[in-house]
């Protein structure tokens, strides 16, 4: 009668593991950590194998497929079954290229994939509440418009914080109503200002160009910051992804709120879930986010399901008649 996994690995697979183990490390570099995960999830796998009277020379595709219901079965996580099936993937393949075997019988299996996760988003009145936060974040009135600047801008566009940090301050001159945007892979967008990202980037941008000569900022605007919108000392001569990381954890606890909960992406989402919340259609929504597939931007679709259920239960013509027939 076929075992579950208690059994141990068979020896030849054990070697045969170890193999492909030091090829991974050699070859393709793969971290300490990953490699003790592929470890136990192939050791588990092969001693399945010896309780179904197979090994990793004979397994099937089938035998494949039963292991990954027996691993379901055993209540683990998709994450963690995905990461197996990779890993027997993995190996696999390895074993094809090494010549153990004539075929791939983990080839062509499909994974369980990952259970999507609703994005973190803040609400209308914590957005509200870290604005109210701003000024108190600042050891002067040009950091303060700085900051002002920041989160305004982020709110306001959706913007990654890599494409908020790097904005060259020409493209962000004269009052402009849209920023062009440079995202992955280069490519360009074009996203709309509104009146308080406007104001916030005029107002910065007034005294970040009169900055003193002798003034931390103002060195900085006369060196290689001089091109950026946010000049910092950094390497590269902007503000770093980690700082406006800092500065929201910094801003979350003034507004009383766990500086877990927000970061530049949080943000983002947020952005996108507002505008879904006010009716926008989720193309626009695709295109202000610079999402290539339109599928990244459907993990908002929850945001559409419950404004849909509103819609239909609050607004149909229809929706009142059930409670006036009790009425009668």
């Amino acid at each position: 009668m076929p075992r579950g996994s208690g059994s141990a690995a068979d020896p030849g697979d054990r070697r045969r593991i170890s193999a492909f183990l030091d090829a991974q490390a050699a070859e393709a570099g793969a971290a300490r950590n990953t490699l003790l995960a592929y470890g136990r999830d192939l050791a588990d796998f092969s001693a399945w194998l010896v309780g179904h009277d197979s090994d990793l020379l004979q397994v099937s595709r089938d035998q494949i497929e039963d292991y990954l219901v027996y691993c379901d079965a055993q209540g683990l996580s998709r994450a963690t079954r995905a990461r197996r099936l990779s890993a027997i993937r993995q190996l696999t393949r390895f074993a094809l290229e090494e010549g153990w075997r004539e075929d791939d019988p983990a080839g062509r299996i499909a994974g369980p994939g990952r259970a999507k996760r609703l994005p973190r988003t803040l609400d209308r009145t914590e957005v509200q509440a870290l604005l109210d936060a701003l000024p108190q974040l600042g050891r002067n009135a040009t950091e303060r418009a700085r900051n002002l600047a920041l989160f305004e801008m982020i709110y306001a566009t959706g913007m990654r914080v890599s494409e908020l940090v790097t904005l060259p301050v020409n493209g962000c001159r004269g009052n402009p109503q849209l920023l062009l945007i440079k995202g992955k892979g280069g490519k360009e967008r074009m996203v709309p200002l509104n009146g308080p990202a406007r104001d916030a980037l005029r107002d910065w941008i007034t005294l970040r160009d009169k900055a003193p000569a002798v003034s931390p900022l103002g060195k900085l605007v006369a060196g290689k910051g001089g091109r950026w919108l946010f000049p910092a000392p950094s390497a590269e001569g902007h503000m770093t992804r980690q700082a406006m990381n800092g500065l929201l954890n910094q801003l979350a606890l003034a507004a009383g709120i766990d500086p877990a909960r927000v970061s530049p992406h949080v943000i983002r989402h947020a952005f996108a879930t507002h505008l879904l919340e006010g009716g926008a259609d989720l193309r626009a929504i695709q295109s202000l986010l610079g999402h290539a597939d339109l599928g990244t931007t459907e993990i908002y679709t929850h945001v559409i399901d419950a404004r849909m259920r509103d819609l239909v239960l609050n607004h149909h013509p229809l929706a009142t008649r059930h409670e006036d027939e009790d009425d009668e």
